[in-house]
């Protein structure tokens, strides 16, 4: 007999760690002398409260859910992908060089080459450390890491002396032609005669994204390649026993994981800028850790902590913009949630199994 349930797991457990953190940052507010009820107020009216709020709130979800996917997908193959920031910033040269350098007539041709190009650069991006793991033995959270900064120098060097316009000061490409704008949030929604604000940025990414959670549920629980993934992350050796290949497993894994971080990059550079940036991943990849981690590595826990995140960004700019809490306290509110629901999870998650254990015990 099991000592917790399922669904407290995945539900409760969360749950209680979330509330933990608030309580927490609410000590926090309350400590530099402000109102934490009246913080929380702004925070949700900020994030939740209108239209223009749900706008920012679903274009942060929509990177969350990318790179929350990609380190889940390689999560259940047992492998820490750590590479997200630098795949996704491939992704981003991958979404560049497709809409630069070819004249796409309408933007849906522009967003089918953006897909595949996107996921392409991702993937070969994640498949070296992918190679190195499962040929060489190097760890892949090491490589993961150090192909990070990598990607990182490797988009200085292009967009400052490749792909910068002449005579353009900032680093970014040029800006990609008006055929290739994707359909804003409230474009979609006013099809069926839903007024939204048009002063964000979410777009037709999201469904991309959505469609994703789908996809990776129907690879991950529904096909032989997904329990082969899943059986090798469960137990390397017994994987091996049944006669799955380690290599193919590590490969496959690595560079599913890459291409959806890759992916993040069409709702950022193509949906949102409308040229690559040098900062377009924003942080999205560390983050997606803690969307995995709190969704239990399932596309639909995935979806909703990136609903969470979501929130906390856009909340908390607005927390920073209306009141005279620190920016960098608003950093510390989401370590806080991250701690809580990642790190210090199974400090929440031994209590919750002993409580259902002495009902068990008082049951029987």
């Amino acid at each position: 007999m099991t000592a917790m349930p399922k669904w407290a797991d995945a539900i409760l457990v969360p749950l209680i760690s979330l509330l933990i953190a608030f309580i927490i940052s609410g000590l926090v507010i309350l400590a530099i002398g402000e109102d934490p009820v009246a913080a929380m107020k702004l925070m949700v009216t900020g994030a939740l409260g209108s239209t223009y709020g749900w706008g920012y709130t679903l274009y942060y979800a929509t990177n969350f859910i990318f790179t929350g996917l990609a380190v889940s997908v390689a999560f259940q193959a047992g492998l820490f992908n750590i590479g997200g920031e630098g795949q996704a910033t491939l992704g981003g040269l991958g979404v560049a060089l497709a809409c630069l350098f070819i004249p796409w007539p309408h933007w849906s041709l522009a967003l089918i080459a953006a897909v595949f190009a996107s996921a392409l650069f991702g993937a070969a991006w994640a498949a070296i450390p992918a190679y190195l793991q499962a040929k060489r033995g190097s760890h892949v959270v090491i490589t993961t890491i150090m192909f990070n900064f990598i990607a990182s120098a490797l988009l200085v060097y292009l967009l400052v002396n490749v792909l910068r316009p002449e005579g353009a000061l900032d680093s970014a490409s040029a800006r990609f032609g008006d055929a290739m704008r994707l359909p804003r949030l409230n474009d979609i929604l006013a099809l069926v005669g839903i007024p939204f604000n048009n002063r964000n940025p979410a777009n037709i990414s999201l469904l991309i994204a959505l469609a994703s959670c789908v996809g990776v549920w129907l690879l991950m629980w529904r096909t032989r390649l997904g329990y082969q993934l899943r059986a090798f992350g469960k137990s390397e050796k017994a994987s091996v026993y049944a006669g799955i290949n380690p290599v193919r497993m590590t490969m496959y894994a690595m560079l599913i994981s890459g291409g959806l971080s890759g992916m993040m990059a069409i709702n950022t550079v193509m949906g949102e800028a409308g040229r690559l940036l040098l900062n377009s991943v924003e942080g999205a990849g560390f983050i997606g850790i803690a969307v995995a981690l709190m969704g239990r590595s399932h596309p639909v826990g995935v979806l909703l902590a990136a609903l969470l995140f979501g929130f906390l960004y856009q909340g908390g700019a607005e927390l920073a913009l209306w009141t005279s809490i620190p920016r960098e306290l608003i950093i510390v509110i989401q370590a806080l949630v991250i701690l809580f629901t990642g790190a210090l999870d199974d400090m929440v998650r031994r209590p919750v199994a002993g409580l259902f254990l002495l009902f068990q015990k008082g049951k029987a």
